[in-house]
């Protein structure tokens, strides 16, 4: 029988467990295959893992990761993808807003032969909102500066087959962004989209901070640009000191050096926007290189404390 794993992340979810686990359930007890379902406490301070527990105690199906602290939603999938063995691997978060209903047809189209079945949230709520617009930015941003295209409205609600997890489980990366890095792989892929349905309970852990932290883990990890504006901006104060260099030769061959009084706004003015943007150059290029700090360090992306599974 095809075996099928199902990572699921959770983070203070604790009054929304049982009521995903239900539906799920009820979604996967149908389909003919081996289910066998990888929940991540990723350092919850509620009630999250004493569920979870009780979940794997009552069912041989269900295994526990509990992470030592809290490593990020990124580093709770890899430890859930690093612990699957099955012939395909879904991932989905437990707030209910991936829907289960859509397993049987991802695990369709995984049947007919494609390797990736990504999804893409769409909406009949067009209504302009501070999220949404970041988002849709950020994704014009990635996708015009990077070789990876990322799929817009993506979602970590995701199929991936054997050969694909292999690929992901090999790639040491320490600041992930797993959107980009199933993009980089490549194979067949198909995308199916979905309706978001309100959370089951409590609210989004997703802060402001750590959006912008996943967004510059995806700009740093997957494009070169910013260095290339960086230098950009040097060659281009070259040219203005060329230019500014021909235009006092002029004076000086014309004979008309009286006429050339110097001014200390123009000249604190070329000196502000110079050192400016020699502190911008020299931030992105930091950036770059605490990246590979972080990475050459060598630790790891999570660490777990322990397994808990029906004995």
């Amino acid at each position: 029988m095809t075996s099928v794993d199902i990572i699921v992340p959770f983070f203070n979810e604790d009054e929304a467990i049982f009521s995903f686990f239900e539906q799920l359930q009820a979604a996967i007890s149908p389909l003919p295959y081996d289910f066998q379902l990888i929940f991540v406490n990723d350092g919850s301070s509620d009630q999250t893992q004493h569920q979870l527990q009780e979940l794997a105690a009552a069912h041989d199906a269900v295994t526990v990761i509990e992470l030592s602290r809290n490593f990020g939603h990124q580093a709770a999938l890899t430890a859930g993808l690093d612990y699957s063995r099955s012939d395909y691997a879904i991932s989905m978060d437990g707030d209910g807003q991936h829907p289960p209903e859509m397993i049987p047809e991802m695990l369709r189209l995984a049947e007919n032969g494609y390797d990736i079945v990504l999804t893409e949230r769409v909406s009949e709520n067009h209504s302009i909102s501070f999220k949404r617009l970041t988002s849709s930015a950020f994704y014009r941003l990635i996708n015009s500066i990077s070789n990876t295209h990322i799929q817009p409205d993506g979602a970590d609600f995701r199929l991936l087959s054997r050969q694909v997890v292999e690929k992901l489980q090999a790639m040491p990366e320490y600041h992930r962004f797993l959107r980009g890095m199933v993009a980089w792989v490549g194979f067949k892929s198909i995308i199916l989209p979905f309706q978001p349905p309100d959370r089951l309970a409590g609210h989004s852990k997703y802060s402001l901070r750590k959006m912008l932290g996943l967004g510059m883990n995806a700009v740093f990890s997957f494009s070169m640009v910013p260095i290339y504006i960086s230098l950009s901006i040097g060659v281009l104060f070259l040219v203005l000191a060329l230019g500014e260099m021909i235009y006092v030769l002029n004076f000086w061959v014309r004979g008309d050096v009286a006429n050339l009084a110097p001014g200390w706004s123009s000249l604190m003015f070329i000196l502000l926007i110079t050192g400016g943007s020699l502190m911008i150059s020299q931030g992105i290029l930091g950036i770059y290189i605490g990246y590979i700090f972080q990475q050459t360090k060598g630790r790891p992306v999570y660490i777990v404390k322990g397994v808990s599974k029906q004995d």
